[in-house]
C-alpha cells in the first residue's frame, strides 16, 4: 500500500472518528493543557499506531483505547491530575445548560482519578462491558466492579455536596 493511500485512508477515519477524540481529550483538558493540545497528542499516537493496527477490534474501539492511554500517560508523566474544566466544550454543547444535575454529574466526574474517568467515559458512552474491557485491558468482571465502585463513589461525592 502507497503512502498516499495510508495517509489519505488515515486522515478519513480520523475525521469519521473525531467526535471520540474531542469527548477523551475534552474529559482530561484543563488550563494548562487544552483541548487542542491533547488532540494532537492523541491524533499522533494514533498515527504512530495505525501500521500495527490489526483489526481484531472495530476502528473506534481501537481508537478510545489509544485515546484514553494517550491522556492517561500524558497526565502520568507530567504527575498532574487535572482539576475541574470550566469548559468542556464538546461535551457542553451536548448537554442542557440548564439541567444542574448534569452539570454537577460532570464537575463529579472531573474530580475522579484518570483510570476512573476513562472508565465511566466509555459506561456514559453506553459501551458494553466487554468493549470497555478490550479498550482499557481490564477484564470483563473487573470492569462491572470498578464502574459499580465509581458509580457509588460519585453518589457519596453528591451526598457530600448537598
Amino acid at each position: 500500500m502507497g503512502q498516499e493511500r495510508v495517509s489519505k485512508e488515515f486522515v478519513s477515519l480520523v475525521q469519521q472518528n473525531e467526535g471520540i477524540i474531542y469527548k477523551v481529550a475534552s474529559f482530561y483538558a484543563d488550563a494548562e493543557n487544552p483541548i487542542g493540545d491533547l488532540y494532537q497528542e492523541i491524533v499522533l499516537n494514533l498515527w504512530k499506531g495505525y501500521s500495527s493496527f490489526r483489526g481484531e477490534s472495530k476502528f473506534s474501539t481501537w481508537i478510545y483505547r489509544i485515546a484514553l492511554n494517550t491522556c492517561v500517560s500524558f497526565f502520568r508523566r507530567k504527575k498532574v491530575k487535572p482539576d475541574y474544566v470550566e469548559n468542556l466544550p464538546e461535551i457542553r454543547d451536548e448537554i442542557d445548560h440548564k439541567d444542574e444535575q448534569i452539570q454537577e454529574l460532570y464537575k463529579l466526574i472531573n474530580k475522579l482519578g484518570n483510570i476512573e474517568k476513562a472508565l465511566i467515559l466509555l459506561y456514559l458512552e453506553d459501551k458494553p462491558y466487554k468493549e470497555i474491557a478490550e479498550i482499557t485491558g481490564i477484564s470483563v468482571t473487573n470492569v462491572a466492579t470498578k464502574i459499580n465502585r465509581i458509580k457509588e463513589k460519585l453518589r457519596k461525592m453528591s451526598a457530600e455536596n448537598e
